[in-house]
């Protein structure tokens, strides 16, 4: 039993670590996306809030508090 067993552990690990990997992978592409394009911010404020919120809650640990101050002054100053 414990030799079909192995395999199927191993294969299970494989799916994890690809799984990991990949989330990884977009995480770092979407915080990038986040981080050198307002607009894009704007969008998720919209349709992902919960998602921006994380964002500039992790800017601000790095002490960049400018940002989230500088797209709320934008959006204001393009509804009017």
């Amino acid at each position: 039993m414990a030799c079909t067993m192995e395999p199927t552990a191993k294969k299970i690990f494989k799916g994890v670590l690809v799984a990991e990997l990949v989330g990884s992978f977009r995480a770092y592409f979407l915080f990038n996306k986040m981080n050198t394009n307002q607009d894009f911010r704007q969008t998720m404020s919209k349709k992902f809030p919960f998602i921006l919120e994380v964002y500039y809650k992790s800017v601000e640990m790095s002490r960049m508090y400018e940002i989230r101050e500088q797209d709320q002054e934008k959006w204001m100053n393009s509804k009017n």
